[in-house]
């Protein structure tokens, strides 16, 4: 008999399905890995996989900038701020940086707007690990190396974005079809692609990964060009990603693949949103907010996006625990709702009730887990039973029905549940006979039919247990803290270290809090896409103090001058939270009062939408 939990539950499961089920995720629910990335390395993804119509494979970052020979490892080390900055300098297009003083400001300056260390490192001789979207040629860059170190992250909204109604994965499109965010067709048409190309025609084929050319005539900011520049001695943009079976659309969910899967998170009105606030607000800012800026506010635009989609999500699958259905009403499909500190953590009671406000919903996810392992557990018996399969349910893009016929099993709502939970009530009484010795509290968990005769759930109570909780809670966390981009200046979140003492205990005990703010760039960002009209994503509506914070409630799930669910707070708080937020916005331009009266404060923006 094996020695770890693994291959103990692969003795009674089956390595096969243990293959399946041994992971954190659950991709027909939340079409994404549950672990930190990069939120700002996103875009140059999405660049590439909209302009090519595939997940990015090698490019050529490493052999132009690291070492000749050797590793890719060694090559890492070698392609440092100074290499690049080395390399650069050494061309046609940089006259007089040729002595050390001008090579270190031209790789300052790479550092600034282009590159990205590792760790965010700072220094000219660190590993570079990211590159930022200063530039649609930073799709040429192949950095992270390996496009799934970005989680799956980029897929997930090149899927949302296309919006492609049927296929497993996301096709080219085709002529005549109507849509802002085509995929494989150039980047001429693209709502996304076309304000970040600017200076950029293609001469040759559309699949020609070198046809994408810059046009020297054309004027672009300082930051732009030292992206074009980068890119130019690359050559061209890296290859597809090559795997086993690459275009077999069955394969489209493996690491390998390089097909973008059409797998969408089961909040699809959430998604939906998503789509629609960041389309309308690059079509009526991107050439008339300066271009460094226009990144932060849609980077935060991306954060608030999905945000929004990722406690939606968990708030529907914690609902579908309990009834066994994931609903499609969008009155329904809530995200999980939050108090901001306003004060930006300057107000102790404030950054205290957002703190607390997030504590309760960082308590109620430690169930997450058991959520996502019992759907799995349920996934691996549905998708193997003859009679169900016979139903063929689609699972995509939205595997809400899935998910339903899930639920249904769950509760015993089908006939063919019961041979289902009779299998599973077995293999959990069998594992718990095989861990009694060396994992009592796991058997323990398998054997307590009292507290829960649901064999599903304490198999998956069991299993997670096995996983590690903490440390599958800590993905969970570090998910989080990546999509809500804690603790950056365009972030919706700051968290920090303190010591306090336990329920109970005079133990005092150091862990991390978190808060929800809003710093000023998602401010910026808020103001100037709620008042964009629905119809004409051109023209500015008239928006009130009120309305935007009623606005902000309803789409968002942020609360600000009422208590969210579960918190108390007394009106006097309350209040001051929004004059906080009041007085903010004022600083910032964002609002003018006709009078004292609170239905004449308007929000206004300070750029105004294009004309083009």
């Amino acid at each position: 008999m094996g020695d770890t939990p693994r291959e103990i539950v692969e003795e009674v499961l089956s390595r096969g399905m243990v293959k399946q089920i041994w992971t954190g995720n659950y991709e027909k629910a939340l079409p994404i890995s549950i672990q930190d990335f990069d939120l700002k390395a996103v875009l140059p993804a999405v660049f590439y996989m909209f302009r090519y119509g595939y997940r990015r494979g090698k490019g050529k970052f490493l052999d132009v900038f690291g070492s000749d020979s050797g590793t890719d490892k060694k090559k890492k080390r070698i392609a440092t701020i100074e290499r690049v900055a080395e390399k650069l300098a050494a061309t046609e297009f940089f006259e007089g940086f040729h002595g050390e003083t001008e090579k270190a400001i031209l790789g300052d300056m790479l550092l600034a707007f282009c590159l990205e260390n590792k760790n965010k490192a700072l220094g000219r001789q660190e590993q570079i690990q990211r590159v930022t979207p200063a530039h649609y040629m930073a799709s040429w860059v192949d950095l992270p190396d390996y496009v799934g170190n970005l989680r799956y992250v980029p897929e997930m909204i090149v899927a949302m974005l296309a919006n492609q109604e049927k296929g497993d994965s996301i096709e080219q499109t085709k002529e005549g079809d109507k849509t802002w965010f085509p995929v494989g067709y150039g980047f001429e048409s693209n709502v996304l692609l076309k304000p970040f190309s600017k200076g950029i025609i293609r001469k040759g084929l559309l699949g020609d990964k070198a046809a994408d050319r810059f046009d020297e005539n054309e004027q672009v900011g300082l930051d732009q060009l030292l992206m074009i520049r980068l890119a130019q001695m690359l050559g061209s943009a890296p290859d597809k990603l090559h795997g086993n079976k690459e275009d077999k659309p069955s394969d489209k969910l493996s690491k390998l693949s390089p097909r973008i899967s059409n797998q969408r998170p089961i909040a699809n009105h959430r998604a939906r949103h998503f789509s629609e606030d960041l389309r309308r607000f690059i079509r009526a800012y991107a050439e008339v907010i300066p271009r460094q800026a226009f990144v932060e506010l849609l980077e935060s635009c991306i954060s608030v996006g999905l945000a929004t989609i990722l406690t939606s999500v968990i708030e529907l699958l914690f609902n579908w625990a309990e009834t066994g259905i994931v609903t499609n009403n969008e009155a329904k499909q809530k995200p999980a709702l939050l108090f901001v500190d306003c004060s930006n953590g300057v107000d102790r009671r404030l950054r205290t009730i957002a703190e607390n406000s997030m504590d309760d919903f960082m308590r109620r996810i430690e169930r997450f887990p058991v959520i996502l392992m019992a759907l799995r557990l349920l996934d691996h018996s549905v998708k193997y039973d003859i009679k169900l399969k016979q139903l063929k349910l689609s699972t995509g893009p939205y595997a809400t029905e899935w998910l339903n016929l899930l639920g249904d099993i769950l509760h015993d709502r089908r006939d063919e549940a019961k041979p289902i939970l009779y299998n599973m009530e077995q293999k959990a009484q069998e594992l718990a006979e095989k861990l009694e010795n060396k994992y009592e509290d796991a058997a323990n968990i398998l054997k307590d039919y009292n507290t829960e005769p649901n064999p599903v759930w304490r198999l998956a109570e069991a299993l997670t247990f096995l996983q590690g909780r903490k440390n599958i809670q800590a993905k969970i966390t570090q998910l989080i803290d990546s999509i809500f981009l804690m603790n950056q200046p365009n972030g919706l979140g700051l968290k920090r270290s303190v010591v306090r003492q336990e329920p109970l205990s005079s133990t005092r005990k150091r862990r991390e809090v978190r808060a929800l703010v809003f710093t000023d760039a998602v401010l910026d960002y808020l103001v100037h896409v709620s008042v964009l009209s629905s119809g004409n994503p051109k023209s500015v509506k008239s928006l009130s103090f009120k309305d935007l914070i009623r606005n902000i409630r309803e789409r968002y799930g942020f609360f600000i001058d009422i208590a969210s669910p579960g918190i108390d707070i007394s009106n006097e708080l309350l209040q001051l939270n929004r004059i906080i937020l009041e007085r903010r916005l004022r600083d910032l331009g964002l609002i003018v009062s006709v009078s004292d009266a609170e239905a004449m404060k308007y929000v206004k923006t300070r750029f105004n939408p294009s004309e083009e």
